[in-house]
């Protein structure tokens, strides 16, 4: 992805804005906020692997486990008609409602 860093098993999405001209960023999955900006691609990836070292110090110091991102398993909140009508298409294909909801994820990206 053109607009995505990745360093340590993070991965931060990356943005624009026109009107300061900086360019800012946020590590994704996780539920802790680890942002960074910059005004260049070099200030970004430097700025970013600093914000990681910086985030995993503080877990350190602090005694907390770090947030590792994209864990893989996450709730889907659907409507009980949706919900129904998955968990029997999966049935009639001999698969669990995770393997025909990942099939279906795979499928759509």
């Amino acid at each position: 992805m053109g607009n995505s860093l990745s360093y340590k098993g993070y991965t931060a999405l990356v943005e624009f804005d026109a009107e300061s001209g900086m360019l800012f960023g946020s590590v994704a999955g996780i539920r802790d906020g680890i942002f960074f900006e910059g005004r260049n691609a070099d200030e970004m990836k430097q700025f970013f692997q600093e914000a990681v070292d910086d985030y995993l110090s503080f877990c350190k110091e602090k005694g907390k486990e770090p947030e590792r991102p994209f864990k893989g398993s996450f709730n889907v909140r659907i409507g009980p008609e949706l919900h129904e009508k998955a968990a029997l298409a999966a049935a009639a294909r001999k698969q669990s409602l995770n393997q025909f909801v990942a099939a279906a994820i795979a499928a759509a990206l």
